[in-house]
């Protein structure tokens, strides 16, 4: 009863350790901190501003400038850098697939020395989506590693954001990338992309 023995007031400003758990519930998504990722022949790990020279060599090149429409063509160093920086946001995050050292793993291993031969890019969209896209290089395009980097990536991304929906967006003539979207395990979901001509598809 209000007023009685057993009434407690609420304070206006919780106990810190009540108020320390609404604050862990109330935190937003990020990309920000995704760790590096191993697979059989590539480390996988944010583009770093060091990295920027590799990114602007790699991508740089008109089948990928013309594929993917928020990449500038010419693709200059300063074009690479504010890529990048864009990751400090934590709603889009560039993550570079450079060949793997022998006897090292992504965080022992700089970059010189590797080469860089794709890109992984994560996007939170809403609350309950998570897009990805990627471009390969083409001296390595046809070795699969388009889909050992974006499947490694979406395994872990599944984990680290279990509510939320994987999606792509690809133009259905580009024959190459929506077959490997739907090795991935995307499906097409009838519905038009946000960027001109693409479709929108959903992992399954």
């Amino acid at each position: 009863m209000i007023g009685g023995a057993g009434f407690v007031p609420f304070p206006s400003r919780p106990a810190p350790h009540i108020e320390g758990m609404f604050t862990i519930r109330a935190a937003r998504d990020s990309l920000a901190d995704l760790p590096a990722i191993e697979t059989a022949r590539l480390s996988v790990a944010a583009l770093r501003l060091e990295d920027a020279q590799a990114l602007r060599r790699l991508t740089d090149d008109p089948a990928i400038t013309a594929a993917v429409d928020f990449l500038p063509a010419p693709f200059t160093l300063q074009d690479a850098e504010d890529l990048i920086r864009s990751g400090t946001r934590g709603q889009d995050r560039f993550l570079g697939a450079w060949t793997r050292e022998s006897g090292g793993t992504g965080a022992q291993q700089s970059s010189a020395g590797r080469d860089l031969v794709g890109v992984v890019g994560t996007h939170l969209r809403g609350a309950g989506v998570i897009e990805i896209g990627y471009w390969i290089g083409g001296a390595a395009r046809g070795r699969g590693y388009a889909f050992e980097a974006v499947s490694a990536v979406i395994a872990f991304l599944g984990g680290r954001f279990p509510a939320r929906s994987v999606v792509a967006e690809c133009r259905p003539a580009n024959i190459a990338s929506w077959g490997l979207l739907e090795k991935l395990g995307f499906q097409d979901s009838g519905e038009e992309g946000h960027r001109p001509g693409r479709r929108l598809l959903r992992r399954a």
